[in-house]
């Protein structure tokens, strides 16, 4: 076990923000201290601190060529700044592959850096890298699958926060397995979210034995990733993984008039906060009714950061320990479209067994199902 992970990341949003600054915040993080949004300061052996960014990557004009200490901070980065980060982390930016990774509504904000794409399987070899982060703008599904070819090329472990299917499907989990390494994902659940705070009072009323008959989730947001999704083109992944997130918690089928859970729209003056609106109606005893409403407001990019800061130090454990293609635990309790799709508590118990490294199988049914796809 080597004393420091590796890490790149591929795009240089507001996520990329957040999880850099936690990186710093909680650098003098000590091993009995609580921190909100960390299972545990010391994961496996591996502490917040070991996490070290050696490369990123993105198309952005005002981003490319800067230090990443920089790159946080400008383009249309809008999340809230609760660290300092050194303005020479000795990591540029580098020229990335476009691909669809710039949508319509995007290219109106974003301008792409001239040259051509960098070399970056060598970027990753050259730099040692153990983990890539794929931080994406949603839809970018070509993009991701190009990055990925690098990624298995280069020998790195890939952690996949974006609603592109990669570590649930059966063809990539082969080509991870092939080369011996691992892969966790898709689509990161953040820590308390609109995903899981809707498949939490999912699992109360199948426990409770109400009967859900209709739901819905919109959101809306003042960050790029909402403005990247005002075009609907490329909302069919984010939708099918919010949805099945949730879905996947019955043991029926609702049908699918009876479910709406996606992205809404863009609201610029709420920047990087996002505000979640829950309904959920079912029948109870006698088939009286029974509805709940709710408003969730979250500042949305660090909600999530936490556990990418987990979800690298599990996937370096996976790597330390020869494990390959999917990873599971990791997967199930981190995100949203895993290859299996256990409950919560279910799901958290599995991990914990994986960081401690003891063997935990869930017996449960419900696996995610895979395109099958045969080529990229």
């Amino acid at each position: 076990m080597t004393d420091k992970i590796r890490v790149a990341i591929i795009g240089v949003g507001n996520c990329a923000s957040s999880l850099v600054q936690g990186v710093y915040y909680y650098q003098d993080a000590r091993d009995d201290e609580i921190i909100p949004g960390i299972m545990h300061p010391n994961l496996g052996g591996y502490r917040i601190r070991d996490i070290e960014f050696v490369a990123a990557i993105d198309i952005d004009i005002e981003k490319v060529g800067k230090d990443l200490g920089e790159a946080i901070w400008a383009g249309q980065n809008n999340t809230v700044r609760f660290a300092e980060v050194p303005t020479r982390t000795g990591v540029t930016v580098a020229r990335g592959m476009t691909h669809d990774g710039l949508g319509p509504y995007l290219s109106q904000k974003i301008t792409k850096a001239p040259g051509s794409t960098a070399n970056i399987t060598q970027i990753l070899k050259d730099n040692k890298v153990d983990v890539v982060v794929n931080y994406l703008p949603v839809g970018s599904e070509q993009a991701t699958k190009w990055y990925v070819e690098q990624v298995l090329n280069a020998g790195c472990a890939f952690i996949n926060c974006i609603p592109v299917f990669i570590a649930r499907e059966p063809y990539w989990q082969e080509r991870f397995r092939e080369r011996g390494l691992p892969v966790i994902g898709d689509d990161i659940k953040s820590q308390v979210g609109a995903t899981i705070v809707h498949r939490v009072l999912t699992n109360l009323f199948k426990d409770r034995g109400v009967v859900l008959e209709r739901t819905s989730q919109l959101n809306v947001g003042g960050n790029m990733d909402f403005y990247n999704m005002l075009d609907r083109t490329r909302l069919e992944s984010k939708k099918i993984s919010k949805t099945n997130s949730v879905t996947s918690q019955l043991p029926y089928d609702m049908g699918e008039g009876n479910v709406y859970i996606g992205p809404s729209d863009y609201v610029p003056w709420l920047e990087d906060r996002k505000w979640a609106y829950i309904r959920m109606e079912g029948r109870t005893f006698g088939n009286v009714p029974l509805n709940i409403e709710l408003k969730l407001e979250v500042v949305d990019s660090p909600n999530s950061a936490g556990v990418v800061i987990d979800a690298i130090r599990c996937a370096k454990l996976a790597l330390d320990r020869g494990l390959s293609g999917a990873i599971e635990a990791p997967s199930s309790y981190f995100f949203k479209s895993p290859p299996i799709q256990p409950p919560d508590d279910v799901a958290r118990d599995m991990l914990e067994a994986y960081i401690a490294n003891q063997g935990y199988v869930w017996q449960g049914k419900e696996r995610t199902k895979g395109t099958g796809e045969k080529k990229d």
